[in-house]
């Protein structure tokens, strides 16, 4: 399967600007990235009045739409599809995959942490997940897994190369 790793954190912490320069700085290093972003509430990227929307609304249980540059694959299901089935289907073109949030998932996690947002961290403290890997820090912390610092991408970079990446 594809390597992937969850970044997860309190909601407000940054994990979606952490994501963009981070895939950024992988892409510019030449590997092909994935993504995958969790959603604990109702989204739709169909609008009304569009093609797609009035197809799905007419009831097709998957519906996609491509162009020369793009897809984009509306599917019904009446629960989330597990992660790793998520990535086995869509993401066999990638060199890795990350995810933002999925923080009960089993893949492996970098918490992402910020002093001002909050003291505590999700995956260390009152709860302990042993999936957790690194956490990327604003400040120093005395943790069992490695701290990064939350302002040196090329740093989470290089981790990520060397715990998961191989040329």
């Amino acid at each position: 399967m594809t390597p992937a790793v969850s970044f997860v954190a309190k909601s407000g912490t940054g994990k979606t600007t952490l994501l963009e320069k981070l895939i950024a700085e992988l892409k510019e290093r030449g590997w092909k990235v994935g993504v995958i972003k969790h959603d604990a509430h109702r989204f739709d990227i169909d609008h009304p009045g569009k093609d797609s929307h009035r197809l799905t609304a007419a009831g097709a249980d998957t519906m996609l739409i491509s162009s020369p540059e793009k897809l984009a694959i509306v599917k019904q299901h009446p629960a989330s599809p597990p992660i790793r089935e998520l990535i086995a289907t869509y993401f066999s073109d990638v060199d890795i995959v990350l995810t933002e949030g999925f923080k009960l998932s089993d893949l492996p996690k970098i918490e992402v942490h910020r002093k001002e947002r909050s003291e505590t961290l999700l995956c260390r403290g009152k709860n302990h997940d042993p999936t957790l890997i690194a956490v990327a820090s604003d400040e120093p912390l005395e943790l069992d897994v490695p701290v990064l610092d939350l302002n040196k991408v090329k740093d989470m970079a290089d981790f990520i190369e060397r715990r998961f990446l191989r040329r």
